[in-house]
């Protein structure tokens, strides 16, 4: 995985974490959830952001602009996901941020 190998770094901000822990409660345990993120937290491929502007770009699911706010303050080259509210980014000049999908994002993985 390159997030482990350094290649890649996962931008997360405190809102982004405790949605993690919120999906990751329903689907497992708070023990684990909470390992799960502690492991996130902790790995040195992991910048921690915060955002201090509120850009308020995706309207159709307003949850969602956490990331798009993280992946700005962060300066990220990408959101990776399959989230059709992020449709409307590909159409935002200004702030750009760029949508790739998880089959791009794997793509972009695989060696030469």
């Amino acid at each position: 995985m390159s997030l482990v190998r350094g290649e890649h770094i996962l931008c997360v901000s405190n809102e982004i974490l405790e949605e993690y822990v919120e999906i990751l409660q329903r689907l497992t345990d708070y023990e684990t959830a909470e390992l799960i993120v502690m492991t996130i937290i902790n790995s040195p491929f992991v910048e921690h952001i915060t955002p201090y502007y509120h850009f308020q770009m995706i309207k159709n699911d307003p949850d969602d602009n956490k990331f798009v706010d993280c992946a700005i303050a962060a300066g990220a080259r990408y959101i990776v996901t399959n989230d059709k509210h992020y449709e409307v980014l590909r159409h935002t000049p200004f702030p750009h941020v760029d949508v790739i999908s998880l089959a791009d994002f794997a793509d972009l993985l695989k060696p030469e």
